[in-house]
């Protein structure tokens, strides 16, 4: 017997690396290869088979940055390995180890169906199970050269992430085209020793199990013959079969397993590479699926299908024939993983309706659950929609990734900012990019937070984030740790039935209420400025166009254009994706997302702008079209301009600065262009803290540890610069409206403010048109205020959250940087300030006690300017506008925030418009107004509580129509639906009333 475990672990882990694994394809052969490399983007597999072919040396360079070239490899089956399993083993110059990070390849039969994909774990093509000999071999690769940007220098600058900028100089050289024989008994062998060595390694040092598994695997290694590994194998698993055989405990840990690929549909890549990459993997999928009876393979993003379905319907129909056998799992019933704290609740509703929309149009189902397993992070509006969409459970893994506090639970209730409740999981061993290794195994059973009264987690299994999905490497060790002494349980299984079986096992789960914070990625919020304006602009163009078109629509009989708009919004929805919004991605994918959400500005201002002046008719007169229910005026409707009775804005030089005043506000701008003072002259409550000085930009460093774009460290705030410099200052009074314009140079870079105070406002609009040039910077404009503030409000999806100003708990101080939409409010009980904007999401807040004063610091994020994945991050001019709202509650600043983002149209017509509804009812508002998805021309209303109270009220609608009925967020029938225009909303709960014609 050997007793020495150290000699053991070493012994099998070399024997392993440098005999067995090497021996699972034993006698070669060279293909014959031709290639032809394409001068510009990809082109069809049917093009690809028809191009005129080269020959091609083994070994060569090929591919510079984003190229492809198409290989054609030809060959014959040796007379002598009749009987064996014979393929095809391809290394186009792989040099790192993850999937989907470099290049990779699609495999195509002569007749231009695919075969699977090839990446660095996953080097071969089936040729023939049972070779005849002789048989001829013919195989085209399209092969993708894209360049490795994340792992031989990490974090670096990189031109790599633009074709216009990439090296044109080939990056990879292929190794090896062959055709091989494949030894069923040497691979079985390398997963019996690879699962036996990795459970050792998790169990009690000198457990009778362990000590066992380390006799076994030497036993084994005793008769197998290095020099003989072929025809060795079998003996050596026989010895290894006791060990394998050994039954799991009663009381083992459950892992309920689904492979996986996690498809980022952009990020390292551009969109057109990622509709590639789906092809790529589903391929390898489906030809799994047909080889391992018990293996599931799930997948969300109702996008990547539609892109499968347009680009590769060959593909897409072994995909839909595996869905079809409940082998392939449409997963999340979302458009894309999207973000979920900065899309607007409008977006989040249509990414549940398209995306269920498309799985029940192509498969005939609907998904049961939100899969969302790498967000950054997760809005407490979530909960509600969810379950308002019909949504039973939520899926997520990313929170694990916390810098400061771990979270405390793995199966819980997750309850809203509304009361609304999911059943939520995280998986326990912490990755959605499992490779069920002894270590993940181990950790999802011993970390589980709810061992006490569940016994089942889930793993989702695969190479992800590039692609490349699960292995039969996987899938072999999946089938050994089915039922295996000294470890969990591993079983594939649809999310659907773990999530039954999960919430059973615990009848009372604990509750976590409020926003998933992900304590990491805090930049997210911030970076690429650009995608994240247009992206704002474009959900609110849209909005828009639909209340045009719809009320064109039921008021002149105008058509209504659905497909135009359903393509609009699913090129959004695409943008909201979880590494683009957020600003994560390559140069490419953001200089593409600023042209395409541009395009769709435009698309959506016509269609509204054309209903709009069908609807006035011709005519001189000016109408202003509002689109908001919030304010006064005619909302939702049009009617003449009227003469301003305000009287103009009072602007007086005072000392060394300006003093503008109207009816409802003083503010006093220094020589430097900041606030100084800002009176509400009703109440007399000054906002600005003594001594101190608002609008003030501050730039910071901003070098966080690793994942530049993405995050923001604390201790940027150890450093300053105070922006005070003026490079010239003026101010005027025109049209009534006062102005003062500051321009500063700062750095390498400039910025022109515009503030203004016009009549019968109490907001100092801010407008910014900064061009940025700077490096590893962020830029803040500081609002410190004499406000005695527990709470920041912060606007999210159809409603607020609110978070304390204070840093009691670590959990509180791990939110130094965190999100809003278009309003921060903060107040004590009878007085506040909100910052309203256009365009930004993340802002700070601090606390400071001096001399029995409070004073509240709200800082609104403006730039960044990250170097790593795209290395001129937000380089350029920007225009940002801010509203400083002085006396405001939560009913002002969510109507200023609504004002700022959707301002009224001026269009010459004949006559006013009616508004199609009419909603009355305080901190009720209107969302979104359009008809309805199914064609029927019923009209849909989405409104909510805005103020986090119960509201009272009513909805009217204006035209002939048979009933009002509340419908799901996704405009489904319901069960028990309340008839009617009567409205009694809790507090910020979403309504969606059909209005049926």
């Amino acid at each position: 017997m050997h007793d020495d475990t150290s000699l053991t672990v070493g012994r099998v882990s070399r024997v392993l690396a440098e005999r067995i694994r090497p021996a699972v394809h034993s006698a070669s052969v060279p293909l014959t290869v031709e290639s032809v490399e394409l001068p510009g983007e990809p082109i069809s597999p049917a093009d690809g088979l028809a191009l005129e072919y080269t020959e091609t040396s083994v070994p060569s360079m090929w591919g510079p940055a984003w190229s492809t070239t198409w290989f054609r490899i030809s060959g014959q089956v040796p007379a002598e390995w009749a009987g064996r399993r014979v393929e095809a083993v391809i290394d186009l110059g792989f040099d790192i180890n993850m999937p989907g990070f470099q290049c990779e390849a699609l495999a195509y039969r002569p007749d231009g169906s695919p075969v699977k994909s090839i990446n660095p774990r996953n080097q071969w093509i089936p040729i023939a199970q049972t070779a005849h000999g002789d048989e001829p071999v013919e195989l085209y690769l399209e092969a993708a050269a894209n360049p490795v940007l994340l792992d031989y220098h990490p974090f670096l600058p990189t031109q790599e992430g633009d074709i216009r900028t990439s090296s044109p100089q080939p990056l990879y050289r292929l190794r090896r085209l062959d055709l091989a024989v494949f030894e069923t008994e040497v691979f079985e062998l390398s997963l019996d020793l690879e699962v036996l060595f990795e459970l050792q390694a998790e169990l009690p040092a000198t457990s009778p199990r362990r000590m066992r598994i380390l006799q076994a695997m030497d036993d084994a290694l005793d008769v197998l013959d290095l020099q003989r590994i072929v025809e060795t194998a079998s003996d050596a698993r026989a010895r290894l079969a006791p060990a394998l055989a050994a039954p799991a405990e009663a009381s083992a840990h459950r892992i309920s397993t689904v492979g996986h690929a996690h498809i980022d549909s952009a990020w390292l890549w551009p969109v057109r590479e990622t509709i590639r990459k789906v092809a790529r993997t589903t391929s390898s999928m489906t030809t799994l699926i047909e080889e391992q009876p018990e293996f599931l393979y799930g997948m969300s993003s109702a996008q990547q299908y539609a892109w499968l379905k347009e680009h590769r319907p060959e593909v897409y129909a072994r995909v839909k024939a595996a869905v079809a056998e409940g082998r392939f799992l449409p997963l999340g019933g979302m458009w894309v993983e999207s973000d979920t704290v900065m899309p607007s609740g409008e977006s989040l509703v249509r990414q549940f309706s398209y995306g269920q929309r498309f799985f029940e149009r192509e498969f005939g189902i609907r998904s049961k659950g939100v899969w969302l397993p790498d967000s950054f992070g997760y809005s407490p509006a979530l909960p509600q929609l969810m379950r308002r969409a019909g949504f039973e459970w939520f899926f997520t893994q990313k929170i694990s990734w916390n810098q400061q506090n771990v979270f405390p639970h793995h199966s819980f209730l997750w309850e809203g900012i509304d009361g609304s409740q999911v059943f939520t999981h995280f998986p326990s061993m912490d990755t959605y990019n499992s490779q069920l290794s002894g270590m993940e195994v181990a950790k999802a059973s011993r970390q589980f937070k709810e061992n006490r009264v569940s016994s089942r987690s889930i793993a989702p299994v695969g190479w992800g984030d590039g692609g490349g999905g699960t292995t039969r490497e996987m899938t072999g060790k999946a089938q050994r740790l089915q039922n295996l002494e000294g470890s969990a349980q591993v079983v594939w299984e649809h999310p659907d039935t773990f999530f039954e079986a999960a919430r059973a096992e615990i009848p009372n789960p604990a509750v976590w209420v409020g926003e998933l914070y992900l304590e990491l990625h805090r930049g997210t919020l911030t970076s690429q400025h650009a995608t994240k304006a247009l992206h704002r602009w474009a959900e609110q163009a849209l909005v828009e166009a639909e209340l045009w078109a719809a009320t064109d629509a039921v008021r002149t009989g105008a058509e209504y254009p659905t497909a135009q708009i359903d393509r609009l919004w699913e090129t959004v929805l695409l943008h909201e994706f979880h590494d683009i919004l957020p600003g994560t991605s390559i140069a490419w994918v953001h200089r593409e997302a600023s042209e395409v959400l541009s395009r769709v500005i435009d698309e959506a201002q016509t269609i509204a702008g054309s209903a709009r002046r069908s609807l006035a008719g011709d005519g001189d007169r000016e109408l202003r079209f509002v689109p908001s229910s919030v304010g006064e005026g005619r909302a939702l409707g049009a009617a003449f301009l009227e003469a301003r009775s305000e009287p103009d804005v009072a602007l007086a030089e005072e000392g060394d600065g300006w003093r503008l005043e109207n009816d409802l506000v003083s503010v006093l701008i220094s020589a430097e262009g900041l606030i100084v003072s800002a009176v509400d002259k009703a109440s007399g409550c000054e906002a600005v803290a003594d001594g101190r000085a608002a609008n003030l930009f501050q730039l910071h460093q901003d070098f966080p540890n690793m994942w530049d774009a993405w995050d923001i460290d604390k201790y940027y705030r150890n450093s300053v610069d105070d922006l005070t410099g003026v490079a010239s200052i003026t101010a005027s009074v025109i049209d009534g409206v006062a102005t003062v314009v500051v321009t500063r140079a700062f750095s390498e870079s400039t910025v022109e403010q515009t503030i203004i105070l016009a009549p019968g406002s109490r907001t100092v609009v801010l407008r910014n048109v900064i061009d940025w040039h700077e490096t590893e910077k962020l830029l803040k404009l500081a609002f410190p205020l004499d406000i005695q503030a527990t709470h920041t409000e912060a606007e999210t999806q159809f409603g607020y959250q609110s978070r304390v100003t204070h840093t009691n708990t670590s959990w509180e101080a791990a939110k130094f940087e965190t999100s809003m939409h278009r309003f921060v409010l903060v107040r004590e009980q009878d007085f506040g300030v909100a910052l309203v904007n256009d365009s930004i999401y993340g802002y700070d807040t601090s606390r400071e006690v001096s001399d029995d004063a409070v004073t509240t610091t709200v800082r609104l994020s403006l730039l960044r300017a990250p170097r790593f994945p795209d290395p001129d991050t937000d380089h350029g001019p920007h225009e940002i506008e801010i509203g400083f709202v002085i006396g405001a509650d939560a009913e002002i600043a969510t109507a200023e925030g609504i004002t700022m983002n959707s301002p009224a149209a001026i269009v010459r017509g004949a006559h006013e418009v009616e508004p199609l509804i009419s909603v009355q009812g305080q901190g009720i508002v209107v969302s979104g107004v359009k008809l309805a998805d199914d064609g029927s021309g019923d009209v849909i209303v989405r409104l909510y509580e805005a103020l986090g109270r119960r509201a009272a009220g009513s909805l009217s609608a204006d035209f002939e129509h048979r009933e009002i009925r509340e419908v799901s967020l996704i405009e489904d029938a319901l069960d028990d639906a309340r008839v009617g225009g009567e409205l009694r909303l809790r507090p910020f709960e979403v309504r969606t009333l059909r209005i049926v014609r």
